[in-house]
């Protein structure tokens, strides 16, 4: 990998890890369009840390509250009941799916799973899912001619059921083209949360899993040797400084406007993608790494 592809490569994974539009789609489409080598799961996950550093700094201060009472919760019983530290025992269960079928179906995601085919019909299909959910949330607020406005709820609510849900979602984007943030914000959606508050929790949520796979995949990366460890360091720092940027802008971008763009944006690349696959323009292997 040259210096110039980790450059462009970790600003795509800054600037779409945290929209609903697919960060490891968008990494494997552009090697696929540029002629270069499928960076690999390995560099996605490495990549990853440096835009969960943004996550860590951008939530600094819900972060550290959530962590100082679920520590004390561990002792002392009564703390339990405060809303930051049931937060904080909610992430853990959240997390649990991904886990699971992370390790499960390893092999799947590095292989079958990064077919074009299943990209694009992942990018429509999750697409469409999260029109629905989020024309669902509008009508919701807004009310109707027969019918107020409805109170969507909020981070405050989040009870065990919803937090596995959310998990589910989450473990959803294992495969490329799905979306962490589009599965999760969409399955928040779905369960009456308001648009900030799913957005919310669908990146604390997100923490464990990315850092957990990025020290695991940095661990094999490191007996095999099989990563540029310069570019894909320099990529990282890239990727972070993005990130955040973005972070900033999302959560702005959400509390007043729909997430519709990114529909039409996914549904219009997922067809692009399934018509040039189509026409023999572009191999559904197209850049895959062979090692």
């Amino acid at each position: 990998m040259s210096w110039f592809e980790s450059l462009i490569l970790g600003l795509v994974q800054g600037l779409t890890e945290f929209l609903p539009v697919s960060s490891s789609a968008h990494l494997r489409l552009t090697a696929a369009f540029s002629g270069w080598h499928d960076p690999g799961a390995a560099f996605t996950a490495i990549t990853q840390i440096g835009t969960e550093a943004a996550v860590l700094i951008y939530f600094r201060n819900d972060i550290g509250r959530i962590l100082a009472a679920w520590t004390r919760s561990l002792t002392d019983k009564s703390m339990r009941r405060n809303p930051d530290a049931r937060m904080g025992w909610l992430v853990i269960v959240g997390s649990i799916p991904i886990g699971v079928l992370g390790l499960t179906l390893k092999d799947s995601i590095e292989g079958p799973f990064r077919d074009l085919r299943i990209t694009a019909t992942m990018l429509i299909v999750v697409g469409v899912v999260i029109g629905i959910a989020d024309r669902r949330a509008a009508r919701d607020e807004k009310g109707g001619r027969h019918r107020a406005p409805q109170q969507r709820k909020e981070l405050e609510n989040i009870g065990v059921r919803d937090g596995l849900i959310y998990g589910l979602c989450q473990a959803a984007a294992l495969i490329p083209g799905v979306s962490r943030s589009g599965a999760t914000i969409s399955g928040g959606l779905f369960m009456g949360y308001r648009r900030e508050a799913a957005a919310r929790y669908s990146f604390l949520l997100a923490i464990p899993a990315v850092l957990a796979s990025g020290v695991f995949e940095l661990k094999d990366a490191m007996e095999n040797d099989h990563v540029s460890w310069g570019p894909t360091l320099f990529a990282t720092v890239i990727a972070f400084g993005s990130g955040y940027a973005v972070i900033a802008w999302f959560m702005k971008f959400i509390s007043t406007k729909s997430f519709m763009p990114f529909v039409w944006y996914r549904i219009a690349l997922g067809i692009v993608i399934i018509a040039l696959v189509a026409a023999g323009v572009l191999s559904p292997h197209a850049a895959e790494s062979s090692g």
